[in-house]
């Protein structure tokens, strides 16, 4: 869920939509405009060497929110939260079975904007763009402007959308979904209540996790306003990204009310031991967040140093499964590229 080398870093907000000055712009963008796009200064920042970060590529430069930053460790090279956005000079290596585009998703295109690779639903690549480059996304070089990531391609996508009854849930994806602001999502699910056909609305989004002011008044009274069922589905792969914050705004979310999931990857170097996993279920239970899914990483090109075999994550699997209730336990999971379903490992 992050942006690409043919979508643009979010710029500093100007001018509110209304014709206001920066003091009405909303807080979460303002703090979107104070991120660290700079490796040296995250690492002076954190108290590091810069030598241990690496040059970004062109398209996929580092952007982190500076909240994300202050649940980082001063002085830990090796931290979970730092591994997933620091540019390293292993993503310059090129492996075998890594690709741009690992999951295919130029081919399942079923009109500008809207991807459809499962029954009964399709994504609205609402955004290309998105709060946090964390170095694994699958989509770090996916083409989003000439894949109708655009109004126009929403446009388009909602078009679609309408007119096939087949489809019971509309998921909203990016980039980040809630990269738009308020204004334009509530638009946009007015339009998608307007569907007869349409029963349930899913938004897969990082933001509430890296940048928990997104979740603002406007957003929830939105989700509240619906007729659609609405399910959020977060992503946060290590304990240390659920600070009371977080907890806070994923209650909100809740209190719209939606359903709230959480998807993890497993990635070496951050994740890849039995303590933090079951630290994860644990704290997202306690804040009302059902762990989901357990992924093994999607082979994007740059990415392959966080992989994990699948052996080792059907132990980790397993050592979750004897520690915890089965319903903090998440499904362990990977993609396949034309399977009519995401695969069940355990």
């Amino acid at each position: 869920m992050h942006a690409t080398p043919h979508a643009v870093s979010p710029p500093a907000p100007a001018a509110s939509p209304r014709g206001g000055s920066r003091a009405d712009i909303a807080s979460w963008q303002r703090e979107l405009a104070r991120a660290i796009r700079d490796p040296a200064e995250l690492c002076r920042v954190l108290g590091l060497d810069s030598a241990l970060a690496a040059k970004a590529p062109p398209g996929f430069p580092l952007l982190v929110p500076r909240g994300f930053v202050a649940r980082m460790e001063h002085g830990t090279p090796h931290d979970p939260l730092l591994r997933q956005v620091l540019p390293i000079a292993d993503e310059a290596v090129e492996r075998p079975g890594f690709t741009a585009d690992p999951l295919h998703e130029a081919t399942a295109l079923a009109a500008p904007g809207l991807v459809q690779k499962y029954a009964g639903r399709a994504l609205v690549l609402v955004s290309g763009a998105c709060a946090v480059h964390c170095r694994y996304c699958f989509r770090r070089e996916f083409p989003y402007a000439d894949h109708g990531a655009t109004l126009a391609g929403t446009e388009a996508a909602v078009e679609a959308i309408a007119a096939d009854a087949t489809l019971t849930e509309v998921i909203l994806s990016g980039g980040d979904p809630l990269m738009a602001d308020d204004a334009r999502l509530a638009g946009l699910v007015q339009r998608l209540d307007a569907i007869p056909h349409l029963r349930r609305l899913r938004i897969h989004t990082r933001l509430p996790i890296v940048l928990p002011e997104r979740v603002t008044d406007g957003l929830v009274a939105t989700l509240a306003a619906s007729r659609l069922s609405a399910v959020v589905v977060v992503h946060a792969n290590h304990p240390a990204e659920l600070d009371d914050r977080v907890a806070e705004a994923l209650r909100r979310l809740a209190a719209a009310p939606a359903l709230l999931f959480n998807q993890a990857v497993l990635l070496a170097g951050v994740n890849d031991a039995f303590e933090p996993l079951q630290s994860l279920s644990q704290r997202l239970v306690e804040i009302g967040v059902v762990p989901y899914y357990l992924h093994l990483l999607d082979r994007v090109r740059g990415a392959g140093h966080f992989e994990v075999s699948e052996a080792r994550a059907h132990e980790l699997h397993r050592q979750l499964r004897d520690a915890l209730p089965g319903y903090a336990v998440p499904r362990l999971a990977r993609e396949q590229p034309g399977e009519p379903a995401k695969v069940w490992l355990a």
